[in-house]
């Protein structure tokens, strides 16, 4: 079968360390990336990398903040959507007050503010956990919500509350076209996915597993939980806040705070609970998982009430996606706890076995 390790001999600590240790898992991420940053632009339409690669690549990169607290560190958040807005409004403060900021500058600026405001809101963690901890997390969700429709500093005075960003670009290069924030959005994700999957398997990542795995034990054989905890909660809420602001600017263009509700707080949770917690690949299935499935949806239900002659409204699809969301996630918790990153995995020990698969 092409899936085997025959012949793959490693003399080194290094290559036993290496980030994709088997050959054939290298070549694929390396065939993938390829065809994402040349193939998909030459072969996709502009709708469907508005509608639907941009927003994956956006929510891919805020799940992998939302995995690396809920599934490596093992502390509950119903506060994402606060931390993506913290950073977006960041973000715009710092591109529109210090003229000649450069966009990437801005973007990381954000999310180094919502990083702060993460520690913040992770202090409680600290003392508490479980659902109280959610509920603590809940109320940044509620205390940003309030700040950004009040204060209307954060708005630069827009009487509508709402902010808006153009002439976006790089060194001269413009990003304008979906193309165009398409490949902004995917050197980005790339750059951060890359440095999550190695901070996971260091120190710090095993540290944060510690912690989730059993919190006194951790901290017997010298696990600090003050640093594991609230750097779970920075490193989190940076790459969420990155999001918040790549949402704003490059999806977007202009948006309010509703932009950033608790919704989006529980779609994050979503992804991580079916995409798989404990797992980098988990954030891109989920992400996936949630950003396809409206759309099909959408195409699917319709066509299907019209060949058994009724007439499925918008309303209809809307609500019937609501019911398949919940009860997935409740499938997920029953059958499969790990989500679909699990299953994944699975299925590639199989191939490795094959044709004695357990």
């Amino acid at each position: 079968m092409l899936y085997r390790e025959n012949g793959q001999f490693k003399t080194s600590y290094a290559d036993d360390q290496q980030l994709f240790p088997i050959a054939q898992d290298r070549w694929s991420i390396l065939a993938l990336t390829v065809f994402a940053f040349i193939g998909i632009p030459l072969l996709v339409d502009e709708y469907l990398l508005r509608a639907i690669l941009i927003p994956f690549l956006i929510l891919s990169l805020a799940a992998l903040g939302v995995n690396i607290l809920v599934g490596y560190c093992g502390q509950i958040t119903l506060g994402a959507g606060a931390f993506m807005a913290v950073g977006a409004y960041a973000a715009y403060n710092f591109h529109s007050r210090l003229p000649g900021m450069p966009l990437v500058l801005s973007m990381l600026l954000g999310g180094v503010t919502a990083a702060l405001v993460g520690i913040f809101f992770g202090i409680p963690s600290l003392r508490v956990r479980g659902l109280y901890l959610a509920v603590a997390t809940l109320a940044a969700q509620f205390f940003t919500d309030w700040v950004f429709l009040r204060v209307p500093w954060f708005t630069d005075h827009a009487a509508s509350g709402s902010v808006s960003v153009s002439n976006l670009q790089i060194l001269g290069w413009q990003i304008a076209e979906p193309v165009d924030k398409y490949l902004f959005c995917l050197f980005w994700l790339t750059v951060f996915a890359l440095l999550a999957k190695n901070m996971t398997r260091s120190a710090i990542g095993r540290q944060w597993m510690a912690i989730r795995d059993m919190d006194v034990a951790a901290e017997v054989i010298g696990i600090r939980p003050l640093f594991a905890k609230l750097s779970a909660f920075a490193v989190s809420s940076f790459y969420v806040g990155t999001a918040g602001a790549l949402w704003g600017f490059i999806h977007l263009s202009s948006w309010e705070p509703a932009a950033f509700s608790v919704d989006r707080s529980f779609q994050l949770l979503f992804m991580v609970i079916i995409g798989g917690l404990g797992s980098i690949m988990g954030s891109f299935f989920g992400a996936a998982f949630i950003v396809i499935l409206p759309i099909v949806l959408n195409q699917f239900l319709p066509a299907l009430g019209r060949l058994v002659g009724l007439n499925i409204s918008t309303a209809g699809v809307s609500h019937a996606e609501l019911i398949i969301f919940g009860s997935l996630i409740i499938f997920f918790l029953i059958k499969e706890p790990h989500g679909i990153a699990r299953l994944w995995s699975t299925g590639k020990e199989k191939l490795r076995l094959w044709p004695f698969p357990h």
